[in-house]
C-alpha cells in the first residue's frame, strides 16, 4: 500500500525512483566518506583539507536529504539505511587508520568522480521521465563537480 501517490506514470516513476534511490545511497556514502577522512586527515596541509572535508560533507548531507523528500514527494519510500548504502554504492571503500594530506585528496577526488559519473547517468535517465527530478540531479552534480575541482587543484 502507498501513502503517497505519484503524478508520474508507472513508466517515468520506475526510472525517476531508481535514480532518485541511487541518489540517495551515493549522497549519504559520500558524506560518510568525506567525514571519516576528515576525522582521520594528517599531515602539513592539516586544517584546510579537513575544513575542505567538512564543505563536502555538508553539501552531500544538504543534497541527501532534498534527494528524500523528492522521492517521497512522488511516493518512493526513501531508504538511507546502512545496509542499504553499503549495498548500493558507488563509491570505493576507505582504508581504516590515519590519511596523509594528500592521500585524503586522492580519495576525495576519486570518490567524487565516482559519483559524478553517476549523477550524470541520471541526468540523462530522468530528462524525459522527470525533467523537475533531472534539474535536481543537474544542480547536484554542478555543486559535486566544484568540490571534485578544487580537490583536484589542491593535488596541483
Amino acid at each position: 500500500m502507498y501513502v503517497v501517490k505519484s503524478p508520474l506514470p508507472d513508466a517515468d516513476l520506475k526510472i525517476v525512483a531508481e535514480a532518485l534511490r541511487g541518489a540517495l545511497v551515493d549522497l549519504i556514502d559520500l558524506s560518510l566518506v568525506a567525514k571519516q577522512v576528515h576525522w582521520n586527515v594528517v599531515g602539513p596541509r592539516f586544517r584546510s583539507v579537513h575544513l575542505q572535508l567538512d564543505e563536502v560533507v555538508a553539501t552531500a548531507r544538504t543534497h541527501s536529504d532534498t534527494v528524500a523528500e523528492r522521492a517521497s514527494a512522488l511516493g518512493v519510500p526513501p531508504d538511507g539505511r546502512a545496509a542499504t548504502v553499503a549495498a548500493g554504492s558507488g563509491i570505493a571503500t576507505v582504508p581504516d587508520g590515519w590519511v596523509k594530506d594528500g592521500d585524503a585528496v586522492g580519495t576525495l577526488v576519486s570518490a567524487l568522480a565516482a559519483v559524478i559519473a553517476r549523477m550524470r547517468e541520471r541526468v540523462a535517465a530522468t530528462e524525459t521521465a522527470d525533467p523537475v527530478s533531472q534539474d535536481m540531479f543537474i544542480q547536484i552534480t554542478a555543486d559535486l563537480e566544484k568540490h571534485h575541482w578544487m580537490f583536484q587543484a589542491a593535488n596541483g
